[in-house]
C-alpha cells in the first residue's frame, strides 16, 4: 500500500482514485470495490465489530485506497504501512453536506444500490458496514454532521506528520498531487468525475 486516502466520500475520492491509477498507483480500493463485490462487506463488518484486521488480505492486489470504508481506518493503515503517504481530500463542509444528502444519503440511492446487488448479497452486513465506518450523515442536525466532517479533518492533520500528508482539493489538479508523490505531471487532463449532477453507482460484478 503506497497511498492512503483519508478523506470522506464526496470530497473527490473517485477523481483521486482515477488520478492515482493514471499515475501508476493502482489498482485503487474505493467503496465501489465493495459495491461491485458485496461479499467484501463481511470482512469490513467484522473489522467494525473489533476483529483484528488482516490489512494485507483486505487490500491484496491494491496499491492505494480512497473513500469509505478505508478512510475510517486511515490511522491504522498509516501505521501498518509506514512507507505510505496519506492524502486528505478536502471540500467546503457545507457544500459537502449538501452533496451527501443529495447523493450517498438519498433514499433513492439506497434503493438503486439494493436493486443492483445480486440476490445473495449480504445486505445486513452492508448496512452495518455503512453505518459503522462512514460519516454519521443521519445525525439529527445538519450542524452535527458538518461538525463530524470537520472533526475528522482535524484529527487527520493532528495524527499524520505534515511531511507525510497532503491536504488536497481535487480542483487543484495534477500539480500538487504529482509534487507530493514525486511523479511527472501527465499531459492528460485531471480526471473530474462523479459530480452531484452526474452521480455514478457501479454495478455488482456478474458471477
Amino acid at each position: 500500500m503506497k497511498v492512503i486516502g483519508a478523506g470522506f466520500g464526496r470530497t473527490g475520492t473517485l477523481s483521486l482514485k482515477r488520478a492515482l491509477e493514471q499515475l501508476g498507483f493502482g489498482p485503487c480500493y474505493h467503496m465501489f470495490e465493495v459495491l461491485q463485490a458485496p461479499q467484501r462487506a463481511f470482512a469490513w463488518a467484522r473489522i467494525a465489530d473489533g476483529e483484528p484486521p488482516d490489512w494485507d488480505a483486505v487490500f491484496a492486489g491494491y496499491v492505494s485506497t480512497t473513500d469509505w470504508p478505508a478512510c475510517s481506518y486511515y490511522a491504522e493503515l498509516a501505521e501498518h504501512y509506514p512507507e505510505s503517504k496519506v492524502i486528505l481530500t478536502t471540500r467546503d463542509p457545507e457544500s459537502w453536506y449538501d452533496s451527501m444528502k443529495s447523493t450517498v444519503a438519498a433514499r433513492d440511492t439506497r434503493s438503486r444500490v439494493r436493486a443492483d446487488l445480486p440476490g445473495d448479497a449480504p445486505l445486513e452486513e452492508m448496512e452495518q458496514m455503512f453505518a459503522r465506518v462512514s460519516a454519521d450523515y443521519e445525525a439529527p442536525t445538519r450542524e452535527a454532521v458538518v461538525a463530524r466532517f470537520e472533526q475528522h479533518a482535524r484529527e487527520v492533520r493532528a495524527r499524520i506528520p505534515a511531511e507525510r500528508l497532503l491536504d488536497f482539493d481535487v480542483r487543484d489538479g495534477w500539480v500538487p498531487l504529482c509534487r507530493f508523490l514525486q511523479v511527472p505531471v501527465p499531459e492528460a487532463p485531471f480526471p473530474r468525475t462523479n459530480s452531484r449532477g452526474a452521480f455514478e453507482l457501479p454495478k455488482a460484478a456478474p458471477k
